[in-house]
């Protein structure tokens, strides 16, 4: 097996490769869903902060379906949906609930778990984010998630 340089992958690429996915478009998908679970979490003010560092290309591409920031990734695009989240709390989410909203809502290819999906967006997340930025977010995830989130 050969080993790809990570450091060279669009951050769409890096969640692909480490979630066993097939296509950007996977790792997309699956990429918004852990996004949408970590903001329920999390309160207005840290979603804000996580979304201002990442401005950056989620994969490089000409295809305009994907022509996409990370940060875009990490927004809601329900308009509806992303006002009611800053209106309202966070969300008390378990680890076991954030595993299975992730298999559930991301139509989880048999291939992979929601563990791995989950563990490849933080690892590829935490690449894009800096320090304050990654301890932030690790004060908002419950046990097994935090556990996740640090190893990655």
């Amino acid at each position: 097996m050969t080993t790809v340089n990570q450091s060279n992958l669009s951050f769409l690429e890096k969640v692909m490769a480490r979630a066993n996915l097939t296509d950007v478009y996977e790792a997309r998908e699956m990429t918004e869903v852990v996004y949408r679970t970590m903001r329920d979490l999390v309160p207005t003010k840290t979603v804000d902060n996580v979304a201002s560092e990442l401005n950056k290309k989620a994969t490089e591409s000409n295809q305009k379906q994907i022509q996409e920031d990370i940060a875009d990734l990490w927004k809601d695009t329900n308009p509806i949906v992303a006002w009611i989240s800053r209106i309202r709390g966070t969300l008390d989410i378990d680890d076991q609930l954030f595993i299975r909203r992730v298999e559930q809502e991301g139509a989880m290819p048999q291939r992979t778990t929601g563990e791995i999906v989950i563990k490849a967006v933080f690892a590829a997340t935490k690449d894009e984010l800096s320090q304050e930025r990654i301890t932030e977010l690790s004060g908002f995830l419950p046990g097994k998630i935090r556990e996740i989130w640090e190893q990655a």
